[in-house]
């Protein structure tokens, strides 16, 4: 049997087999009640302009955005924070400077530019929106954390 029949057959019968899978009606966590142009939508927060630096809630947590990045273009060629960040520009932007860790690679060398696996900074660091909890919550930092 030649290949691209065997894909045909195998494709047939495993779209049959999914048959009643794929005709499964999607529910909401709501349960019943439908999502329509009049539900409630949670009030979306602004994010916070220009603060003081956020206190970390635990050892080694990246440190949170005390601004907002809307627009900020990072990308594989340019990476707006470095612009304020970076060990050139930080005193000139009142901005903290990137980690010495981030100029490390995994091995733990030590680059002369920011490692490639800390180049995209919104994959650690988040803006923080001054917003409740959306479920309880009763963390607490670590004795170490907190400041006496």
């Amino acid at each position: 049997m030649n290949k691209h029949i065997s894909v045909v057959l195998m494709t047939a019968v495993l779209a049959s087999s999914l048959g009643g899978v794929a005709s499964a009606e999607v529910k909401s966590l709501r349960g019943v009640n439908a999502v329509d142009s009049l539900s409630d939508a949670a009030e979306v927060k602004p994010y916070l302009k220009d603060n003081q630096p956020i206190p970390r809630d635990y050892l080694q947590q990246p440190p949170l955005i005390p601004h907002k990045i809307d627009g900020y273009l990072i990308n594989i060629k340019h990476n707006k924070c470095l612009g304020c960040h970076s060990w050139k520009n930080y005193r000139e932007h009142n901005a903290t400077k990137i980690s010495q860790t981030h100029f490390e690679n995994r091995d733990g060398a030590v680059l002369s530019n920011v490692s490639a696996l800390r180049y995209f900074c919104t994959q650690c660091h988040v803006p923080q929106a001054d917003a409740k909890p959306l479920v309880e919550n009763t963390f607490q930092p670590v004795d170490t954390m907190v400041l006496r």
